[in-house]
């Protein structure tokens, strides 16, 4: 089913278009990468997609329900989100348990479960020893760690990441887009993350978004359905191609 359609959006600043005539969908059960150059507005179309932007022209249609018919969760780690200061009160390991709290749940007690999910989450991003410590005595990329562990915390159908290996080593973002493609693969959940890593993530996506500029210097999208064969591949304008 699809959970994201997005048609002909047209998107800029200061009345000069930086995203025009894009159109995509993001199935339920899929692992998409978001690529491009720097300066390619990739953050940005994550967010029209989100509906955090209202796009100048086209459409967004979000999914209410997750394929198993329940209210869709969609869990989101901005770029940098990461900022607390020295003197953020919260240890690591009260900030990732806030993420198995539900809206209007704030104060029920966490069960062995949500115990559970919260030291996978911190051990995934490696950070399971670290969740004694204050969050604003870390570094900028243990914090962008703490923060995805908050996400994968919560379960939700779909993570929205924007470039969320910031800050790791090689063998932490190998592992980290294994558990991302578990995580598909193995629950149905659905993973959209802007990336720079195109050699490395390759291989564990299923379909593969990259900007590239167009004649006007706006930012138009190729969409590959098979990022391991690159074929069927189609750009903004729904023309399908062969490579």
């Amino acid at each position: 089913m699809n959970l994201i359609t997005v048609e002909n959006i047209v998107f800029g600043y200061s009345h000069v278009p930086v995203i025009n005539g894009v159109s995509l969908e993001i199935r339920s059960g899929e692992f998409v990468g978001i690529m491009g150059q720097n300066g390619a507005s990739k953050s940005t179309l994550l967010q029209i997609m989100l509906g955090l932007l209202e796009p100048w022209q086209g459409t967004v249609t979000i999914s209410k329900k997750n394929h198993k018919g329940q209210h869709l969760k969609v869990g989101y780690v901005p770029q940098q989100i990461a900022s607390f200061n020295a003197g953020f009160p919260s240890t690591v390991l009260e900030l990732v348990k806030s993420g198995r709290f539900q809206k209007g749940k704030w104060f029920k007690r966490l069960d062995q479960t949500d115990k559970e999910q919260v030291r996978n989450a911190l051990e995934m991003v490696g950070m399971w020893g670290y969740r004694h410590h204050k969050i604003g005595s870390l570094s900028g990329g243990q914090k962008q760690k703490i923060c995805i562990a908050r996400v994968l915390a919560s379960e939700p159908d779909v993570f929205v990441l924007d470039e969320p290996t910031t800050g790791m080593d090689v063998e932490s973002r190998i592992e980290f887009y294994k558990f991302m493609h578990h995580q598909v693969k193995e629950h149905n959940r659905t993973v959209i993350m802007v990336t720079h890593d195109h050699d490395e993530v390759q291989k564990y996506l299923d379909k593969q978004i990259r900007l590239e500029r167009g004649e006007h210097g706006e930012w138009k999208c190729l969409i590959w359905a098979s990022c391991n064969e690159r074929s069927g591949l189609v750009d903004s304008s729904g023309l399908s191609h062969q490579s």
